[in-house]
């Protein structure tokens, strides 16, 4: 079924409800010893299973070896990175490839889950995703062929109509629909979890069946997995009484939630500063607490202003010092002579590093001569 672009504002979200939405009460632990108190904290944990937790946490790839290098393997689920940089440096392009990437399936090495693009500037081009879908689609089955030498026919599964049915595309025109979409994020990508499933039907009710007697649905559009490895899992199940089986295979949710961009809004709208600040704050802890629940990826792209140092002006990103204290990572993309680098800014695990990139009519790749362009700023 074809889907169309989501704006919030069909919601029916009024500013006062938008605003509202950020007034979260504070809990407040009480200690006493009159009867009925008790103590709200909760959550602790060691650090010896922060550190097994750490040690497994999943990346997106950028398609850019160099970029993922100096990333430890692209970008880091369960965190909120923050990509910035001049117009025409790639951010929107570092987005979509992000977007399309985060569909790469289990056994080529990616996490097979859905994306969420929220779209503040109008940016998001869906013809320019068919293109970074279609040469994903490509590099995996060269991936896959390379797997399977001994195979003469491997085909991916995956179409590009695939990949752009999991992007889930926000167009928000407001500072308030933007608060009230990060708030209704959880009960979004709670309610689009589904579960790629194989069925498994058997005309015999013993408790172990021989292939003969089971019948293969076509409902499982998994690529890689051949049914000799489904039947051998079969073999391993007791059906017993059951005449349907299903085999989950696959469990697909978001993975990656991206705003292109956090700033937009933000400096056209507000004349308090104060309030601002105020608001980002309550909408930076809103993202985390989504990452964290959700053990998905937060990229939130941001433009660059000029301020005043030491006599002099300087690009910097926007939203001020105070911003820069609410994202796990902090990118910069930056123009070196006519080549396209990424700097590594700020991280609680990755040392400062750069690389190059660059942005190709098959998305972000490794940076090459021939697709240096000159620089704009």
């Amino acid at each position: 079924m074809k889907k169309t672009p989501v704006f919030y504002r069909d919601l029916k979200n009024s500013d006062s409800e938008a605003l509202e939405s950020l007034n979260v009460p504070s809990r407040i632990s009480r200690f006493d010893n009159g009867e009925g108190s008790q103590t709200i904290i909760h959550g602790a944990q060691n650090a010896w299973d922060m550190l097994q937790e750490e040690s497994s946490l999943t990346r997106i790839t950028t398609s850019c070896a160099d970029l993922d290098n100096i990333l430890g393997g692209g970008i880091t689920c369960k965190e909120v990175t923050e990509i910035g940089g001049v117009p025409g440096i790639g951010k929107t392009q570092m987005g979509i490839q992000l977007a399309v990437n985060v569909q790469i399936p289990s056994y080529c090495g990616g996490l097979g889950g859905k994306a969420i693009y929220i779209d503040t500037e109008g940016s998001f081009m869906v013809e320019r995703a068919l293109q970074v879908a279609e040469a994903c689609i490509e590099d995996m089955s060269e991936y896959s062929r390379f797997l399977h030498k001994d195979l003469q026919a491997f085909q991916v599964g995956m179409q590009s109509k695939d990949i752009l049915e999991n992007i889930y595309y926000f167009r928000v025109c407001s500072y308030t629909e933007q608060i009230a979409l990060i708030n209704y994020l959880d009960k979004f990508i709670t309610e689009h979890r589904d579960v790629s499933n194989m069925m498994v039907q058997t005309m015999c009710q013993l408790p172990h069946c021989s292939h003969s007697g089971l019948k293969l649905s076509a409902s499982y559009p998994l690529c890689g997995i051949s049914d000799q490895y489904v039947l051998s899992c079969v073999d391993k199940a007791i059906l017993g009484e059951f005449t349907t089986l299903f085999v989950f295979l696959n469990k697909k949710q978001v993975k990656v939630v991206i705003i292109d961009s956090i700033t937009f809004h933000f400096r056209q709208d507000f004349d308090d500063l104060a309030l601002r600040t105020r608001v980002l704050s309550g909408m930076a802890l809103k993202l985390m607490k989504v990452a964290k629940t959700f053990s998905l990826a937060v990229v939130l792209l941001n433009q660059v202003t000029t301020k005043h140092t030491e006599g002099s002006f300087q690009l910097g990103l926007a939203l001020g010092d105070s911003w820069s204290h609410s994202c796990t990572n902090r990118i910069i993309l930056y123009w070196n002579g006519n080549e396209r680098y990424a700097y590594i800014d700020k991280s609680p695990s990755l040392r400062s590093a750069s690389a190059p990139y660059s942005v190709t009519s098959r998305g972000i790749r490794n940076s090459a001569s021939n697709f240096k362009r000159a620089k704009m700023m």
